[in-house]
């Protein structure tokens, strides 16, 4: 099986006039995570956006290594972000499915994906009558119903209870058992089982 890597190379991102990111650079391989690790307002964030193409840096480069050459970069990634993007007024197998039409998945997927979010039976449920924490999980679930080999994550344990917690610690294990790679912005400790990687992000180095 050919290894994948994900490479950033010297990143430089400027935000509001203020240097956000500076010559960051970093290798993750296929069976890797690394955590971004750092306070508030380091980069964290802005450098998961950069890998996830939702932001363009001023200098460097990222690439993904590896993948089907005939399939888009970003096709190869899952982003989830702080906001969990979830529509209320729209049920969980509703939401889901809006994911995995956009996302290029199998909507076969839907019922499985939420049950092993721990979600099981709420399928119809309007999505606005969850708790932070399901909510969540639904975001999530994504993971599960497409399965993707590079997952960027920011905070994915927020809101979580121990249980929620210890659950993406298994899943996030299981990727990168299977070959996935995985970069964790978090300010929290994740039991990741398997090799992990940390980066330390600074005031004076953004």
């Amino acid at each position: 099986m050919l290894e994948k890597r994900l490479v950033a190379k010297d990143l430089t991102l400027i935000r509001g006039g203020r240097p956000v990111l500076s010559d960051l650079s970093f290798t993750v391989r296929s069976g890797q995570a690394l955590y971004l690790r750092g306070p508030n307002g380091v980069g964290k964030s802005s450098a998961l956006m950069v890998l996830a193409g939702l932001l363009a840096p001023q200098g460097g480069s990222t690439a993904f290594e590896g993948g089907d050459p005939d399939v888009q970069p970003l096709s190869h990634l899952h982003y989830v972000g702080h906001d969990p993007a979830i529509k209320t007024g729209m049920s969980l197998a509703e939401n889901l499915a809006f994911w995995v039409d956009v996302l290029g998945g199998d909507a076969g997927t839907v019922s499985q994906a939420l049950s092993e979010a721990g979600l099981g039976g709420l399928d119809k449920i309007d999505a606005g009558m969850l708790s932070a924490g399901q909510t969540r999980r639904l975001a999530l679930a994504r993971l599960i119903a497409v399965p993707r080999p590079l997952w960027l994550l920011d905070e994915p344990t927020s809101a979580l209870d121990s249980e929620g917690a210890d659950w993406v610690a298994r899943l996030i294990s299981q990727h990168i058992a299977s070959g996935g790679l995985a970069v964790i912005a978090t300010h929290l400790d994740i039991a990741i089982a398997g090799e992990v990687e940390t980066l330390n992000f600074s005031r004076a180095a953004a």
